[in-house]
Formats: C-alpha cells, sequence, structure tokens
C-alpha cells in the first residue's frame, strides 16, 4: 500500500466563477486487480494495454487505487511532480523477489488483451484464492507466471503471453470440433 497526502488548495472554477477549497487528506493506494477491474469497467479497455493513458485516464485511476471513500478527482488532479512520480513507481514495482528468465525470445507475443476478467480467469484456473486480487498487481501476474511454469506440461518457462496464447489455440480446437 502506498500512502500520499494532499495537502489543502484552493482552486478557482472558471465555469462558475468560484473558488473551492480541496481539504487536506491521506489517500491509501493500493494498484491490485480490483482497482484494475473498477479502472476498466469505467473507461471499457484494457489498462494494461501498451497504449499509453490520457491524464484523465491515470487520474481516475489513482482514484480507482484509493481504498478511501470518496475520493474528490480535483484533489487527485492537483497532485505534484514528484507525487505522480512516486506512485508510477508504485504501480511499476515488482513487489516481488521472484524474477523468470525470458527462454522464448523468438516467439511472437500474444496478440490476446489482458483484462481483469482474464486475470481472474487464471486465479480461478490456477486455484488461486480470491484474497489475492487485493494483492500489488505485479506480484499477482508474477504468480500467476509461476503457476504457468509449474502446472504446464514442460519443463520450459512461460511467460504471461505465452500462456495466453496455448489456451487461445486449446479454445480454438475446441470450437472447431464443436462445428
Amino acid at each position: 500500500m502506498l500512502t500520499i497526502t494532499i495537502p489543502e488548495k484552493e482552486l478557482y472554477d472558471e465555469k462558475a466563477q468560484t473558488f473551492k477549497t480541496i481539504k487536506a487528506q491521506e489517500l491509501h493506494l493500493e494498484h491490485s486487480l480490483i482497482s484494475l477491474s473498477k479502472w476498466e469497467s469505467k473507461w471499457k479497455k484494457p489498462y494494461l494495454d501498451d497504449k499509453e493513458h490520457t491524464r484523465e485516464e491515470l487520474f481516475d485511476y489513482i482514484c480507482c487505487m484509493s481504498i478511501d471513500k470518496n475520493v474528490d478527482i480535483d484533489a487527485i488532479r492537483t497532485l505534484d511532480y514528484q507525487t505522480l512520480k512516486n506512485i508510477l513507481e508504485y504501480i511499476s514495482d515488482p513487489h516481488t523477489a521472484s524474477t523468470i528468465t525470458d527462454r522464448s525470445k523468438n516467439q511472437r507475443p500474444s496478440r490476446e488483451r489482458i483484462t481483469s476478467e482474464l486475470l481472474y480467469y487464471y486465479m480461478i484456473y490456477f486455484g488461486i484464492p480470491m484474497s489475492c486480487e487485493k494483492w500489488h498487481l505485479n506480484r499477482l501476474l508474477m504468480l500467476i507466471k509461476i503457476c504457468g511454469i509449474k502446472g504446464g506440461t514442460t519443463s520450459q518457462s512461460m511467460d504471461l503471453a505465452s500462456i495466453f496464447a496455448q489456451n487461445k489455440s486449446i479454445r480454438a480446437k475446441n470450437r472447431a470440433a464443436r462445428h
């Protein structure tokens, strides 16, 4: 969990031509499958794609990361550069000691879109307890990768994209068998 402090600020609303006071507050943020799911349900697109997010999408994701109630989006918009940098560093931190060496340099990456529902599927598939949805997302992704490696039929390491590609192939074969 990352805790940030937002100092009290006064903002001017040009449309209403009034001043608004943002109260000082402390926010508790968690980059988790829950926050990912909240964000994707609002924006209707995968958060984990390779595309950059707009400032508005980033601010909203920070709101989704908050475990505090009634987060004021205007307060998030007032965050300074260093606080935003700290949040982005927290999001990208692996939160695990585990590492996996990628041995499949020649393998094409999967085009399957990684969404919160797909990650929930893998949690169910690998028997990962639902309480892990509160873990830091990178730690959960590492656990899913490890389950793919240890539970797979091959001794070679499988990255998440390989797991997705394998399951896509199985689904295609199943569809062909049904028709």
